[in-house]
């Protein structure tokens, strides 16, 4: 149980917050329970499969070895979540389309070729006063000369052209985080897209990370003027037709 006062910021809450202040609120505020995500449960699954990928001998790290975790993984994942078992009607099904999104994988990259230095990198930082600041990296690789590379597996497809600045905010966030600890400014951010096979790049700048960080300044100020006038305005959008909480939410109840 989290006993800690500050507000806790991370990329997927800032999201959310940004999103739609209503969905917020019910997960960060009420903390109200929701059941598993399918796409959600997939891509952990597969983020399972590839880190653990780099456990193997650079000569070992191939399609055939990341198949055969796959079902190790998922009986793990069942095991610690059983309600999964009964979501999913037909298993093999299941499997295939997760092994799909890990072909496509080595399609992309060539993991014999390097070594993952982090994984799963936890960066934290007291961001304000009030304010803790933190996200976990897919991956993140130092190069032998020093450079830094950011990586963050995606099972969904690649954002629509203009779209992408977006999507890689996220990453800023993680880029910004190990500027401030480690005063290295990051080399290159990269998303790998699974589900269609396309890579999104960027080289961030410190005045890209500067006006991230303003924005996430912006963002904490206006979750807390939220939670003091107790506004969270819901923000309809096609979005809501895969909220749980579609059902309860104002801006759907008559």
């Amino acid at each position: 149980m989290n006993t800690d006062p500050r507000l806790r910021l991370s990329p997927s809450a800032v999201n959310e917050y940004n999103n739609c202040p209503q969905l917020y609120k019910y997960r960060s505020i009420d903390r109200l329970p929701q059941p598993p995500s399918l796409d959600a449960e997939r891509g952990t699954l597969v983020h399972t499969v590839l880190h653990d990928l780099f456990e193997s001998l650079a000569k070992d790290r191939t399609p055939t070895t990341a198949l055969d975790l796959l079902p190790l993984r998922w009986a793990a994942q069942v095991s610690a979540k059983p309600e999964l078992a009964e979501l999913i009607s037909n298993e093999k099904e299941w499997l295939d389309r997760a092994g799909s999104l890990i072909r496509t994988y080595f399609t992309l990259e060539h993991p014999d070729t390097f070594e993952a230095t982090h994984r799963e990198m936890h960066l934290e930082n007291d961001f304000e006063e009030n304010v803790y600041l933190h996200g976990y990296v897919d991956r993140l690789d130092i190069a032998s000369t020093g450079e830094v590379r950011i990586v963050d597996y995606k099972t969904g497809k690649a954002p629509k052209p203009g779209w992408e600045e977006k999507a890689l905010f996220q990453l800023r966030i993680y880029a910004l985080l190990y500027w401030k600890n480690s005063g290295v400014l990051p080399r290159l951010l990269q998303l790998i897209y699974l589900g269609d096979g396309k890579i999104v790049k960027s080289n961030p700048t410190i005045a890209q990370l500067e006006s991230t960080e303003k924005i996430l300044h912006h963002t904490a100020l206006d979750i807390f003027t939220s939670i003091e006038k107790n506004y969270w305005p819901p923000k309809p959008s096609r979005l809501c037709d895969w909220c749980f909480f579609k059902t309860i939410c104002p801006a759907h109840v008559s």
